[in-house]
Order: structure tokens, then sequence, then C-alpha cells
């Protein structure tokens, strides 16, 4: 925890990345609260109204390469200041929808602003400030942005019973002008890791990582996120799928964000002691056996509940995992390079998820989208047993 007290820029940094990013991917969760809602308004199916969140994800995807030289050259900070001022706009135009092409036109540009301000910017911020520390500001980051479910979809529960749908989302883009754009304005401005008094970068370049090397970095992150991405939108549903009523639902899913907090946090103490890659590991092992666990249960209580405890802290865990893994194979000159190049996968993934998982849901029940995501856990387990024996030797030194 010596980094939380070890750059008063850092804390600085982590304070509005922490408020921001909570209400970002907090706010564009709608779907998952008010997706009966939407469809009904819109004329709608349930799964065409989690294609939206789809939609968002392309958009984020394509962008991400795109934007990877304006986060060199200007800076996160710049950036993801810009992507705010996007943000609200979309949400008013969702606030105006009638008709599916409005609907899916304000989450592309939702999309657009995404790629500059969730997730991977933030992580950039981090690795332009922290350097070498970037997996524990992450680490710390995740404790807090672990909450958005638990946060706001009781939230959007709320403002939806009171304002409508429409209300809420005119209240989001409001959010983003009032709350997260100052909030950037004022956030330290990047510096070089070793400016200031610390350790220079000046070490032997890293040996290059062989294509089939980052070709198992993206494969793993990108069956993760479709795992939890998917999981995550359909959660209310996938519950009530399995006989919980609407309350009970709800109040699960709303735990679920308490304890992936818990799990990061686990993580986080665990300081240097493991990289991405042993975090993946132990996490990994915990998805495929609560996705099992729920399919061979009738929905019994107590079922439920070790679902969300295995799933959530395996999950929580998980998100560290993949935004650490790549800290493993690159140095700070070329990590934000990489995660670019990773987000147009990851999202492509993310967008897709939702969708085929609800349509699961719709047309074969739970153990049809539990059954799938069963299998990707799987696979992302073995992905990462290869990824540990390709360590660089430093890396592996370190753990």
């Amino acid at each position: 925890m010596r980094f939380l007290t070890s750059d008063s820029r850092l804390i600085g940094v982590l304070l509005v990345l922490a408020i921001t990013q909570l209400v970002g991917w907090g706010t564009i969760g709608l779907p998952a609260i008010v997706g009966r809602d939407l469809a009904a308004d819109l004329g709608m199916s349930l799964p065409a109204v989690f294609a939206g969140t789809s939609v968002l994800y392309v958009s984020m995807g394509l962008c991400a390469p795109w934007l990877a030289k304006s986060f060199a050259r200007h800076g996160a900070r710049t950036v993801m200041m810009s992507g705010t001022v996007v943000t609200a706009p979309g949400f008013v135009l969702l606030s105006l929808a009638h008709e599916p092409m409005l609907y899916f036109a304000a989450w592309i540009v939702l999309g657009i602003a995404g790629s500059a301000t969730l997730s991977t910017g933030a992580y950039i911020m981090l690795n332009e400030i922290a350097g070498r520390q970037a997996k524990h500001a992450i680490g710390a980051l995740m404790l807090v942005t672990g909450l958005s479910s638990s946060i706001f979809w009781p939230t959007t529960s709320f403002l939806s019973g009171h304002l409508g749908w429409r209300g809420t989302c005119l209240v989001y883009a409001a959010m983003m002008i009032l709350v997260s754009l100052p909030l950037y304005a004022f956030a330290p401005r990047r510096k070089i890791a070793g400016d200031d008094g610390g350790e220079p970068a000046k070490s032997q370049p890293a040996p290059a990582i062989p294509r089939s090397t980052f070709g198992l970095v993206v494969a793993a992150i990108t069956l993760n996120a479709f795992v939890n991405f998917g999981i995550s939108a359909i959660m209310i549903e996938l519950l009530r799928a399995e006989g919980l009523a609407p309350a009970q639902a709800l109040f699960f899913g709303s735990m679920l964000g308490v304890i992936q907090v818990s799990a990061r946090g686990l993580d986080l103490l665990g300081g240097g002691r493991w990289d991405g890659i042993t975090t993946g590991l132990v996490a990994g092992t915990a998805l495929p056996v609560a996705m099992l666990l729920m399919m061979m249960s009738e929905g019994a209580t107590w079922a439920v509940a070790v679902f969300i405890l295995l799933y959530g802290a395996g999950s929580g865990a998980m998100a560290v995992a993949r935004a650490t893994i790549p800290l493993v194979f690159y140095d700070q000159a070329e990590f934000a390079k990489a995660m670019s190049m990773i987000a147009l996968p990851l999202n492509l993934a993310s967008a897709l998820s939702p969708p085929l998982l609800v349509g699961l849901l719709t047309q074969f029940g739970s153990r049809g989208a539990l059954g799938l995501t069963f299998v990707c856990s799987c696979a992302t387990v073995l992905i990462l047993v290869l990824l540990g024996r390709r360590r660089p030797q430093v890396a592996a030194a370190a753990t």
C-alpha cells in the first residue's frame, strides 16, 4: 500500500478516476434495470434492447486503435475530457428515442465517447503517472469502480421509478457535464515515469514478445470479457429465470459488486507477490465452478447465494487480471499501444456477449447461457496456464 502515500499526483488521479469510472460504467448499465421498459416503449424485443449495449462495445472497439495516437500525443486527461463532452449528448439522444434507429444511434455516440473515457483511458492515465506501480494503482481503482452496479442498479431503479427511463437518461447526461468533466479538468497532468526524482526507465529494452504470446494474451482477456460483461448485463434476468422474484434478483445482483470489490481488495493487499497471470489463474478457476453449480441446482436460494459468491469473487479478481496481464509482457512505453490493440477484440466480444447470452436465456433458459460461459471460462484457465509458462524472466522472478 506504499504507493498510496508516495505520490500526491497519483492520489489525485485515483480520486478523479474512482468517481468518473464509477459514474461512467454505472450509467451505461441502464438496460440491465429498465430493459423491459425500453422494449415496451420502443416496440423491440429484449435481446434487441440488449443489442444496444453491443453497439456501444463495437463502437468502443473500433475507435480504440484510432485513439492510440491521441493518447500518446495529448495524454489520457485531454482525451477523456473530450470523450466526456460527447457522452452527454449520447444520453440526451437516448432519451429522445422512440424507434430502434435512434436508440442504436445513441449507443453509437456513447460507444465513441466510451472509447475515450472508460477503462482503457483510465489504465493509460494511471500508467502515465504510476509507471511500474500501475498494477497496484489499477487494483486500487477497481476497489471503487467494482461498486458501479451495486450503486447504480438501485439508483437507476429509483430514478426510473420516479422520472421514467427517459428522465433517468437526462439525469445521467447532466452528471457527465456537472460531475465528470470538472473532475477531469482539475486532474493532474501526465508525467513520464522517472521524472521528479523517480527511477528512470533506462533498463535494457525488453525482448520482443512473440505474436503467438500476444495472441494468447488477447484470447484470455477476450474470453473472460465475454463471460464477465455478458453475465453482468443479464444477471437480473438470469436470476429471475432461476425462479427468483424481481426484488430478490435485484438484491442478489446488487450484492455482486460488493463481493467483486472484496476480491479486488485481496489482490491489492497481495502487493507485488503475484502478477496478473497468477491472479487470473486463481480467480479464473472459480468461474467454471460457479457456472457448474448453478446448472446443477434447481434454483435453490443457497445455490444462488454460493453462485453469487464464487462468481463475484472470481470475476472481481479477473477484472484486475484483464487490465494487468499486459503489464507482465509490456513495459511502460508499449503498454498504451498494447492496450489499444487489445481493446478492439475485447470490446467486440463484450458487444456480442449480452445479446447472445440473453438470446440463449430466452430460448433455452438459464442452462443455455450458463453452459456457454462455462466453456469459455474453462478455455480461459487453460490459456492462462500457457501464458504462465511464457512469462519473461524478469516478470517470473518478481512473482
